[in-house]
């Protein structure tokens, strides 16, 4: 299942974000690649330890988890700290599958990835995030302060920056459902739940729902 949430982020916030960002020295990517991630991947990344790096992730993960679209389509166990890169002419990640099993000493399983679109398409050319689903390639290039919520398991690609920079923030979440078809069927359960209970909320049919819907979410659940 592949989410967008629109406006993630608000303008006046992404401002500062791209104030720090702007202003940063990035270091090479690689350092933080996996077994086989590192063979394809040239970015940059901000340094973990910069000393504005709580104040990108209050904006950041501030945002994103209290977004109902994360809440109901990801149900988050745990959560990791984003990275910021940046992909300068010539640079891309080419194709992959995020590490099943990411962190060091609080170690999580990666269920969802997510990609935040920090600045404009139109500020580089190039940078698509493509990924492979059974239906085909599925092209990304979203405005600052969009993001793309897609399995971890999934197959894909950052194409080469051919000018321009793509600035963005990934992060990756460990759901409390396993099963990426699981989520989808409670994802699409809770939007009926919620218009239900908005339209009709003390109708039978709506308790139905909403019974379903907690029970098995309490059936699937891992915690």
């Amino acid at each position: 299942m592949l989410l967008r949430i629109k406006g993630l982020i608000p303008s006046d916030k992404l401002s500062i974000v791209r104030g720090i960002l702007d202003a940063a020295e990035f270091i090479d990517g690689k350092l933080s690649a996996g077994k086989e991630a590192v063979h394809v991947k040239d970015n940059e990344e901000l340094p973990q330890n910069h000393p504005e790096m709580a104040r990108l992730n209050n904006i950041v993960m501030g945002q994103l988890v209290n977004h109902p679209t994360y809440q109901f389509g990801v149900l988050p166990h745990r959560i990791a700290a984003p990275f910021y890169a940046r992909y300068t002419s010539g640079r891309n990640y080419g194709y992959h599958v995020d590490d099943p099993v990411m962190g060091t000493q609080d170690r999580y399983r990666t269920d969802v990835s997510i990609t935040v679109f920090l600045n404009e398409p139109d500020e580089y050319d190039g940078g698509e995030l493509v990924i492979k689903t059974a239906s085909g390639e599925i092209k990304h290039k979203l405005p600052a302060g969009d993001a793309i919520l897609y399995p971890s398991g999934s197959l894909h690609q950052v194409t080469p920056v051919t000018s321009g920079a793509r600035l963005v923030a990934v992060t990756w979440a460990q759901s409390m459902i396993r099963d990426p078809a699981q989520r989808e069927l409670l994802y699409n359960l809770s939007l009926a739940r919620e218009e239900m209970m908005l339209e009709r909320p003390n109708s039978e049919s709506t308790q139905k729902i909403s019974t379903t819907y907690i029970n098995l979410l309490r059936m699937w659940a891992e915690i």
